[in-house]
């Protein structure tokens, strides 16, 4: 089968982890994506496998979570509009990782 999206929109970073970790473990899915909005207050979770998994992934966490989502959908077979939205979310999250931290002195400045 091809690929599929699963989104859950949920309160709160610690519901948004728990709820990751349900789909995780039910089923076959990795975390495509995600984006906090109001500040961590609302999270969006998107993973990524086929129908089947992404579909019994969404459902798990829905029923189990600690806190009820605000929203979820399964995408099967996505338009590539949608591919795109989510390569370009994945892009900014996977930049913010990437990023190196700076030296300390350099935030200092040398004075002597």
């Amino acid at each position: 089968m091809g690929k599929s999206y699963g989104f859950i929109e949920i309160t709160g970073v610690v519901a948004a982890i728990n709820a990751l970790d349900i789909m995780c473990k039910t089923a076959d899915v990795e975390l495509a994506s995600w984006e906090r909005k109001l500040g961590g207050r609302l999270v969006t979770l998107i993973v990524q496998g086929d129908v089947s998994a992404v579909t019994a992934a969404v459902n798990a966490a829905v029923e189990q979570a600690i806190k009820k989502p605000a929203s979820y959908a399964v995408i099967a077979n996505p338009h590539e509009e949608i591919v795109k939205l989510v390569e370009l979310s994945a892009s900014r999250w996977k930049k913010k990782q990437e990023k190196p931290e700076e030296p300390q002195e350099s935030k200092k400045g040398s004075k002597k």
